[in-house]
């Protein structure tokens, strides 16, 4: 039986700092990597300290879920780790972001995730675990990130009682909250030549921070979800104190929105 790690959203940003880093946390005879871009994919065999299966999939595609199910049912590996990152978010007036946008962020960064978390687990053991990629955004209503936010506060949610309620199983699951991070996810969340949604930001990490961050937390605590960063770490505990309607307008006002 094989002992693998499956990896959503490998080819880029957090996911593929993630497949790469994989023998920082344990030995895997093979690493599933999944994500849209097939060369990019293939590129992993590289960079990867183990044995690379590209599977390209649009899991915005429900009937990504069938194929997975047959891939999981021909080998029965044992999934040691599986680690959801792919998900995308849109900056702009929630009415203005075109229905199967809003409705695409949720079926990517909720229903697929959803999906995955669910479809793996039966080929998890005691010891075994899952990295749910949440966000910062995920602690408040966010003008104008609406939709994002509003998954992501989904996937913190999902994530912290799935842990609780895969205690008796041995099985961990961990929330990754990242705050701005310099991804290629901003290529898709920000229109070209229009004026910008977000123009002040507070910090932008860099994706190995975040993961590293991440690794720490799985090896040193027994946390259910984890914030990388001192400005993150003090952006939720405002918003812990402030009611979110004060929040949302201290918001919209750093941003200049009305």
């Amino acid at each position: 039986m094989k002992n693998i790690a499956i990896i959503t959203g490998a080819s880029s940003g957090i996911g593929k700092v993630f497949a790469t880093t994989l023998s920082s946390h344990g030995e895997y005879d093979e690493v599933w990597a999944i994500a849209r871009n097939a060369a990019r994919l293939d590129a992993l065999k590289d960079v990867v300290p183990f044995p690379v299966k590209p599977i390209s999939l649009d899991l915005s595609d429900a009937s990504f879920i069938e194929r997975m199910k047959a891939l999981l049912e021909e080998e029965k590996p044992n999934v040691k780790i599986l680690i959801n990152c792919s998900g995308y978010g849109k900056f702009e007036a929630t009415e203005k972001v075109p229905l199967e946008d809003n409705l695409g962020m949720i079926d990517l960064n909720c229903r697929a995730l959803t999906a995955m978390t669910l479809t793996v687990l039966p080929y998890m053991e005691k010891g075994a675990e899952i990295v749910e990629i949440a966000s910062v955004a995920g602690f408040q209503p966010i003008p104008y990130i609406n939709i994002y936010g509003a998954t992501k506060a989904y996937v913190l949610s999902f994530s912290r009682a799935l842990n609780r309620e895969l205690k008796g199983r041995g099985i961990r699951v961990l929330a990754v909250c990242p705050f701005w991070t310099k991804t290629a996810f901003f290529d898709r969340a920000i229109k070209k030549d229009e004026e910008a949604v977000v123009k002040k930001y507070v910090v932008m990490y860099e994706p190995e921070f975040i993961v590293k961050k991440a690794w720490r937390t799985l090896e040193r605590s027994k946390r259910d979800f984890v914030i990388p960063g001192f400005k993150a770490k003090m952006q939720v505990l405002a918003v812990k104190i402030l009611p979110h309607s004060a929040v949302m307008s201290i918001w919209q006002s750093q941003q200049k929105l009305k």
